[in-house]
């Protein structure tokens, strides 16, 4: 699959620092252990995060 552009992860979120914080939470989880809510081929718990985020696997809370 393609990686979201910033833009269309953005709609998703209030700010870009949210979005950070969101993916940036989400990739420790896997690195920590966490399972994968996607199916993919990449190895990068960032890009893992911000494509379960942009699927909306995961959610936040305000």
């Amino acid at each position: 699959m393609s990686k979201p552009s910033i833009d269309d992860l953005l709609k998703k979120t209030e700010s870009r620092y949210m979005l950070v914080s969101i993916i940036s939470k989400r990739a420790r989880e896997i690195v920590d252990g966490a399972d994968i809510l996607v199916k993919t081929t990449d190895a990068k718990a960032v890009n893992i995060a911000v494509e379960e985020f942009y699927q909306g696997k995961i959610t936040y809370k305000d």
